[in-house]
């Protein structure tokens, strides 16, 4: 899943992969977790997904010899790991790990869509 966010990444023209790149990544997969998980709570993936879109708007339009992640990331990837316990990591845990974390634009994002 750090590969699909860096590729958003670099496909926005940023040089660092955040949380939002992270979530992007995560709704394009269309995982069964992740958009139950949305459908159970009457949320609109597709909706959630134009917003990080939008959200993310282009860098500078060149390209980076090296891309970043963010801390913000490294943690989110932390409790994603807790969350899986003696398991792979599965997409649905980075889901919830954005959303156990808090912090940032993608998580922002999330609680918007829950209390619309």
């Amino acid at each position: 899943m750090l590969r699909a966010a860096e590729q958003e990444c670099r496909n926005h023209n940023h040089y660092y992969v955040g949380a939002e790149h992270m979530l992007y990544a995560l709704l394009e997969e269309h995982d069964a977790a992740v958009d139950a998980r949305l459908a159970a709570d009457e949320v609109e993936p597709a909706d959630v997904h134009a917003e990080v879109k939008r959200a993310l708007g282009t860098g500078e339009g060149r390209t980076w010899e090296g891309i970043l992640v963010t801390p913000r990331v490294r943690k989110i990837v932390e409790i994603a790991e807790r969350l899986a316990g003696d398991r792979e990591i599965e997409p649905i845990d980075l889901f919830e790990a954005i959303r156990a974390e808090g912090g940032g634009l993608a998580a922002d994002i999330l609680r918007r869509a829950w209390n619309t």
